[in-house]
């Protein structure tokens, strides 16, 4: 048995009734749905723009942890050449006391290793010194890019508090509404009224009848079809769509 349709015991005035709350509630929801569509994208795209600074900022922290980095690296590579230096100042200084030239000849090689050590440390540092201005202007960029974003972001939230404060009170009230609806409707009707509802691109879980068609997806109704619709005696379904169908004449109860 379909779960949408009533057992044989309950009453008819019973269907009739769980009837106009179905139509009635998925009124109040498309309200609901409406207040949610003038928000528009606004919520969306403040988290986006708060996943974007959150990415930004990790990715500024990283490119200035490497700038400090190179700084520590060239500032150790100059005090290697000065070191290098002061070695070459030292060996030149013993070749002139050497005793023969074997150890004149064993000089020469530390002061000729000495100098390619400081011309491979001047190498390293005109490369990370490039690499460092090339950090430096991307963390500039990127810094820029963060204040545009963070500016971005303070200027949607504040759109969506405006938007969200004008439509609080009308959206409470009509959750509320719908709230008190619900316990006119069995726990098994609200359970499918809300995965119908979930499917559904328009989120339209109840229709009503459109020129002998169903008002969701507008295929036609069998006309015994529509006069067990217009009697409200079982809950029926569109056999396309699954959504439930009512006349469009039913009068709905005012719950409050």
């Amino acid at each position: 048995m379909n779960p949408l349709y009533p057992k044989q015991e309950e009453k008819d005035t019973s269907i009739e009734e769980t009837l106009r709350a179905l139509y009635e509630l998925q009124t109040v929801v498309s309200e609901i749905d409406k207040i949610k569509t003038l928000r528009g994208e606004l919520p969306l795209e403040v988290q986006d723009l708060e996943d974007e600074i959150a990415g930004l900022k990790t990715r500024l922290r990283n490119m200035e942890e490497d700038s400090r980095n190179l700084d520590t690296v060239i500032n150790n590579k100059k005090i290697s050449i000065k070191e290098s230096q002061a070695l070459i100042s030292k060996y030149t200084e013993q070749q002139n006391n050497v005793r023969n030239n074997r150890e004149f000849d064993s000089l020469s090689k530390e002061i000729e290793f000495q100098n390619l050590e400081i011309q491979l440390s001047e190498r390293r540092i005109k490369e990370f010194s490039a690499e460092m201005i090339e950090k430096k202007d991307n963390i500039v960029a990127s810094e820029k890019l963060l204040n545009d974003r963070i500016e971005d972001l303070d200027r949607k939230k504040k759109e969506l508090e405006e938007i969200t404060e004008e439509t609080k009170i009308e959206e409470e009230k009509l959750k509320l509404k719908s709230e008190k609806i619900e316990l006119f409707i069995k726990p098994r009707l609200l359970t499918a009224f809300k995965r119908i509802r979930k499917n559904a691109r328009n989120g339209l879980a109840v229709v009503t009848i459109q020129r002998d068609a169903c008002g969701g997806c507008f295929n036609k109704i069998p006309p015994q079809r529509h006069l067990d619709i217009a009697n409200r005696k079982k809950i029926i379904v569109c056999e396309y769509c699954g959504r439930i169908l009512v006349d469009k004449d039913i009068n709905v109860v005012n719950i409050e």
